[in-house]
């Protein structure tokens, strides 16, 4: 049990050895204080040190027990205790959590952004937030957004309670400090973190300026892929993920404002308490943070190369067997070995949609304007792949390559089944890179008729 007792004006200061549980899926229990969590009952008459009671569902009751996500919170004041919620004014028109033709539209082509600028203005993460494309409805319980976030100044006294999915971070630029209601998570660059539909939460910015990707899904939580014929390991393995450890927030907050999204839209509340008054959680419906560089990748050894799906982090599943909701896919450092073969990603059409970012370094199938802060959509059935230049640098090195080694890059990709639609803004953008195309202009045709005659007449002779 961790034991950590932490006042408001600590709190934005998350100490250098900061402690988590490990596991995914577990059942976990902590208490900031020894003894503040009932024994033998959830919800006894009294709590423990006079606190309250609160569970915190992420599926329904009557969920099958392997797929049952709840914790209990046992807490200073209970979250119910705040005036009522009114828009927010002003609100972020440039979130969607309900995509139709008035917000996005379709579009098959294939699209680049160039990373985009931290602004000069003090923002922070919830109004530096914006969706760039998604399907489905939060309203409906099924579809997933795509997310960028800019911000330079930490959420005081504001918490963020995201009512429509959960969310899933992938910070490019800067470290992340993510107070939550079970714990904090420091997450930096190269590293992810999950927070679940309905858990509050801010983000505090240690390093100042920061940038990054969010995932979000409506209806479903991420789980770890079932790895099939790989057998039991590999993978992104179920011990190196993070889980906070109880810790609370006691000093009263006259002020203190809850911003709710609830379809998409935001509204307010205010109450005179941080929400981060946990003294003591269990449950398994919590928040984690996960390193990549912990990730074993699994690739081929002989020819040709492997799906992008072997690479999966974390998927959220549908009701179709293998089909996924959404996938998050990483491409690490690895080893290339594969004989006779093309190795960068090939030419490709795919049924799925592949939103990709870069965290750092370059990204192996383009030589040139990906970046990191960088990110594309190739929708559904919109072919794409290597570059001019990196398919004549592949070809030109022949069979002389041998193995090698991908070194010093990070880049990632959201993968579903839905076909995105993409917001207005986004299209806008002066980050939207209306030269992307011209990457595959110069591909050149290698066809040699000739050799198809010889070889014809070789048939014939034989």
């Amino acid at each position: 049990m961790a034991s950590e007792v932490v006042n408001t004006a600590e709190s934005l200061d998350f100490p250098a050895d900061l402690k988590y549980l490990p596991g995914f899926g577990n059942h976990f229990s902590s208490e900031a204080i020894a003894g503040a969590l009932p024994q033998g009952q959830n919800n006894p008459l009294i709590c423990p040190f006079g606190l309250y009671a609160e569970q915190i569902s992420g599926t329904s009751f009557t969920a099958p027990r392997k797929l049952n996500l709840r914790s209990w919170l046992y807490r200073i004041k209970p979250s119910v205790t705040h005036e009522p919620f009114k828009p927010r004014v002003p609100g972020n028109e440039k979130l969607i959590a309900d995509f139709n033709q008035s917000n996005s539209s379709a579009n098959p082509t294939q699209l680049r952004w160039k990373p985009v600028d931290i602004p000069e203005e003090p923002t922070n993460f919830i109004d530096g937030l914006q969706t760039i494309c998604g399907a489905g409805s939060s309203y409906l319980r099924h579809g997933y957004a795509v997310h960028m976030y800019t911000a330079n100044k930490s959420m005081d006294n504001y918490a963020f309670c995201n009512a429509d999915g959960d969310f899933l971070f992938v910070p490019q630029k800067g470290r992340l400090w993510i107070m939550t209601e079970c714990g904090r998570l420091e997450v930096i660059p190269g590293e992810v973190a999950v927070v679940p539909q309905g858990f509050r939460f801010a983000v505090s910015l240690p390093d100042g300026p920061s940038r990054g990707y969010v995932s979000e899904i409506f209806g479903t939580h991420f789980q770890l892929p079932d790895l099939g014929p790989i057998g039991a390991n590999g993978l992104a393995a179920a011990r190196d993920f993070l889980v906070p450890v109880a810790c609370f927030e006691e000093t009263p907050c006259p002020n203190y404002i809850i911003v709710q999204k609830y379809g998409g839209e935001l509204f307010t509340a205010k109450q005179d308490f941080s929400p981060f008054n946990v003294v003591a959680w269990h449950g398994n419906y919590v928040p984690y943070k996960y390193d990549l560089s912990k990730f074993c990748p699994y690739n081929t050894v002989l020819v040709d190369h492997g799906d992008p799906s072997v690479n999966t982090v974390l998927t959220a599943p549908t009701d179709k067997p293998g089909v996924a909701l959404l996938d998050f896919v990483i491409f690490p450092p690895r080893w290339l070995v594969a004989e006779h073969t093309f190795r960068p990603p090939y030419y490709h059409r795919n049924c799925m949609s592949e939103f990709m970012g870069l965290i750092y370094g370059n990204y192996e199938a383009k030589a040139d304007g990906f970046i990191p802060g960088g990110s594309s959509l190739h929708s559904c059935m919109t072919p794409h792949g290597p570059d001019t230049k990196t398919y004549e640098a592949t070809v030109a090195c022949g069979e002389n390559a041998g193995p090698y080694k991908i070194t010093d890059t990070l880049a990632f990709m959201f993968e579903s089944y839905l076909i995105p639609r993409v917001c207005t803004w986004a299209l806008e953008s002066p980050f939207l890179d209306n030269d992307y195309y011209q990457c595959w202009i110069g591909l050149r045709s290698h066809f040699r008729k000739e050799d198809c005659s010889k070889a014809s007449s070789n048939q014939d002779a034989d």
